[in-house]
């Protein structure tokens, strides 16, 4: 028969049970990692500046990527006072802004001229209230073995600019880049260069439908990458894809959730920044296409637990 003590051990041997339960359970569940739904201009550039941000914020958008050549066209006609303030008006952060420029990465013909305007970049978006600015590796001639080994040098000097306006830049691999196309080689060179205000970021779409591999993004360091534009891929030959094959996150092939709690287990709890150039989303109402973007983006985010 049992006695009173040992009754009265039977809960509290449950409890202990219940609770090493748990925490073996808490050991093999990686940690949650929130990532916030932004969208950038180039997705609705039809609309400009401030009608692509009015636009979004109707929608329900809070976090916005801005592009130089629609700020250029705002400013045309207005200041950069009242580009920060559309901003402000709307309840909207920004989290990165783009600087399409040739040869920044790289030694080239165009790479003086791309630096001047890459300071200037750099003054107007820390001027809106950015910490982060990306340019593509992106250029206009071949590329050489000895160009490559001159890569983290040209890295230092573009994060040193952004280092004197309190921005982080950020180095966005493209897949069809002669320089810089996969996860690996941009992780090589940046870390050579080892510039505290310079670190990586990645494109779904260059990702997944580019010359790398899912096991690429195991390289990344916990908490190494700084931002990341969303895309889904449209089914059909990687030989023909070209801008159009980006798709809203959740209409494609891409193994979208996988990914992404691949970079949550990298420590990755930034932006996801939608990305497209598809003419019907470009020319299309900006609030009705935020509305869809975050209804099917918000559906991927839960279903990888990263929302």
């Amino acid at each position: 028969m049992l006695n009173r003590r040992t009754l009265l051990a039977v809960p509290l041997a449950a409890g202990l049970s219940a609770a090493v339960r748990s925490r073996a359970l808490h050991a093999q569940t990686p940690p949650a990692r929130t990532m916030q739904l932004a969208i950038h201009q180039n997705t609705s550039r039809g609309a400009g500046y401030r009608g692509s941000l009015e636009g979004w914020a109707r929608a329900g958008i809070r976090y916005a990527e801005l592009t130089d050549t629609l700020l250029d066209e705002f400013l045309r006609s207005d200041t950069l006072v009242a580009a920060r303030q559309v901003l402000l008006d709307l309840d909207l952060t920004p989290v990165s802004a783009a600087a399409v420029l040739p040869d920044v990465w790289i030694p080239g013909p165009e790479r003086a001229a791309s630096l001047e305007t890459w300071r200037r970049r750099c003054g107007q978006f820390a001027s809106l209230g950015l910490e982060k600015i990306y340019c593509p590796s992106i250029t206009g001639r071949p590329v050489t073995a000895e160009d490559f080994a001159a890569t983290p040098d040209c890295i230092r000097e573009v994060g040193e600019i952004a280092r004197d306006h309190g921005l982080t830049a950020m180095l966005e691999f493209a897949r069809t880049s002669t320089h810089l196309a996969t996860l690996p080689s941009a992780l090589r060179v940046i870390r050579e260069a080892d510039h505290p205000n310079v670190r990586p970021m990645l494109d779904f779409f260059h990702f997944w439908s580019g010359l790398g591999k899912f096991e690429d993004l195991d390289l990344l360091e916990p908490g190494e990458l700084a931002h990341v534009h969303f895309q889904d891929l449209k089914s059909g030959p990687r030989e023909l894809i070209d801008n159009d094959w980006r798709l809203i996150p959740g209409d494609g092939i891409a193994p979208l959730e996988r990914i992404l709690r691949k970079l949550a287990e990298k420590e990755y709890a930034g932006p996801l920044s939608v990305e497209l150039f598809r003419a019907e989303l470009v020319d299309g109402d900006p609030f009705e296409v935020a509305a869809e973007i975050r209804s099917k983006c918000e559906a991927v985010m839960r279903a990888a637990q990263v929302l």
